[in-house]
């Protein structure tokens, strides 16, 4: 026991000095050194660490073309320019040895929820409800970190091929020495699925800080797997049980209107604008996501956008204008990241939820529940776009509401790894699969739905040393 614990002490205290130089107070708490956790108090710990918490989606952010990268940055073969510039031929498994974070710090991460989970059954100093909280709350977070883990480095879920085609390796034991079998999509779905289950009933209606996940959280992440598995039925039933623990909405017509002096002045692109990730009423939990952008070249915690990412924003969306502004950084036009808080890119939110709810009614068909789609859209919409752009939308059909639905909440959650788990599920549906396309140095360059670059390859240590277990790529480059 004193091993495991010394082993995976170490590696928070390195995580935190490298990811992190600064915490809120009420977050910085940590397990001391060599100190064996033996009460609830000790473990709680692991959860309120913020390095347990970072959902590093990089290069799904790049593939997507979320955000600018400099011309500087892509003129030769690396990782970042293959996945930007769509470049098919090259082999991102050779370049692979400058995006382990994405893969160490989520196991890491579940080595610890591993320990909560194994190990508070004999915590001292707490209640049995207490330990179940804790229990549960750690269920979560792994259901969390496997689900981002699965939906970067295998395939797309897909039902007639779940069963046949890998994941990643699944661990349930903080042992230094734990083995690991890296189990089928649908095999790794199952366990999600179940820990999320499990943890439900034990789950708070409010979490002792933002990193704790509640109710509403365990429902929320529920609806987000069901939706990525085309279960659209029970992606609903989760996403109103998560509505109705949390539903609600940030004005950011109202944020603008109190910032617009300062977000308005000219040939001023300073970032120091009152916080509100962590305080957000929409967040069911906090987690981060890539812990930094690039702002034609500058790091921020909001990255740049292209002319032409930017362009795909609702004219009049205050979150544009509150996050973005024009601005020419040699040798290109684009919209600079003007906003400095910690950003919720890998937690849980309430209009994610919206959205969720919005699609399923939709697929219903009908026109009652287009409308009702379409309600359920106009009001996240109605506090996004300024009174004077803003006209509800409505729809005849079912494809129009799905692409509606999608535009808006890739919109929402730019930078973040939603729009890229979307538009995998979308791939594989005619209707909806799309061909990317952009100019880049006098050529046009695309990304086909069936591309292999929408699934990630393994990190090179990860793969010539998986440990107590053996790990076999899902791409062949």
């Amino acid at each position: 026991m004193k091993k495991q614990i010394q082993y995976i002490a170490g590696i928070i205290i390195l995580a935190i000095g490298i990811f992190f130089s600064s915490c809120d107070d009420f977050l910085n708490i940590l397990p001391k050194g060599e100190k064996i956790p033996t009460t609830l108090t000790d473990f709680d710990a692991f959860i309120r660490n913020e390095s347990n918490h970072l959902n590093d989606i990089t290069q799904a952010i790049n593939l997507l073309n979320d955000s600018y990268v400099k011309p500087s940055a892509l003129g030769f073969v690396s990782l970042e320019s293959i996945n930007y510039n769509w470049m098919e031929d090259e082999d991102r498994i050779a370049q692979n040895n400058s995006d382990e974070g994405a893969y160490y710090y989520a196991y890491t991460a579940i080595s610890n929820w591993n320990l909560i989970i194994n190990s508070v059954p004999d915590a001292t100093e707490c209640t049995e409800t207490e330990k179940q909280e804790l229990i549960a709350q750690a269920k979560v977070l792994r259901a969390m970190n496997y689900f981002y883990l699965t939906n970067y480095y295998a395939d797309a879920y897909n039902a007639s091929s779940a069963s046949s085609k890998l994941s990643v390796p699944l661990i349930e034991s903080a042992d230094m020495g734990a083995s690991s079998t890296q189990v089928t999509i649908e095999k790794m779905y199952e366990f999600i699925l179940k820990d999320l289950t499990d943890a439900l009933p034990a789950l708070p209606k409010e979490g002792k800080t933002i990193l704790h996940p509640n109710k509403g959280c365990g429902y929320a992440m529920l609806a987000r797997v069901y939706l990525t598995m085309e279960n659209y039925d029970e992606a609903l039933v989760n996403a109103e049980e998560a509505l109705k623990c949390n539903d609600k909405l940030f004005d950011w017509r109202d944020y603008y209107k109190e910032n617009k002096d300062q977000i308005e002045k000219p040939d001023d692109w300073s970032t120091s604008y009152p916080a509100i990730s962590l305080t957000n009423p929409e967040n069911y939990i906090f987690r981060y996501g890539t812990n930094s952008q690039k702002n034609g070249g500058q790091s921020a915690l909001t990255g740049a956008l292209t002319t032409a990412r930017a362009a795909l924003f609702e004219a009049g969306d205050a979150r544009f204008a509150s996050k973005w502004k024009a601005k020419y950084e040699a040798p290109d036009d684009i919209f600079y990241g003007i906003r400095n808080d910690k950003f919720n890119g890998g937690g849980l939110s309430t209009p994610e939820m919206y959205y969720i709810k919005a699609e399923c009614l939709a697929r219903k068909g009908g026109q009652d529940n287009l409308d009702d789609a379409m309600e359920t859209l106009n009001a996240v919409r109605e506090t996004r776009i300024f009174k004077d752009y803003y006209t509800p939308l409505s729809v005849t059909s079912v494809e129009e509401a799905v692409k509606y639905i999608i535009q808006e909440k890739a919109n929402e959650y730019v930078q973040t790894g939603i729009p890229f788990w979307d538009a995998r599920r979308l791939n594989q549906d005619s209707k909806y699969a799309r061909t990317l396309t952009k100019e880049f140095n006098g050529k046009t360059l695309s990304l086909s739905p069936t591309s292999h670059l929408w699934t990630m390859p393994f990190p090179q240590g990860a793969t010539s040393n998986p440990g107590n277990g053996t790990l076999q790529q899902n791409v062949e480059r």
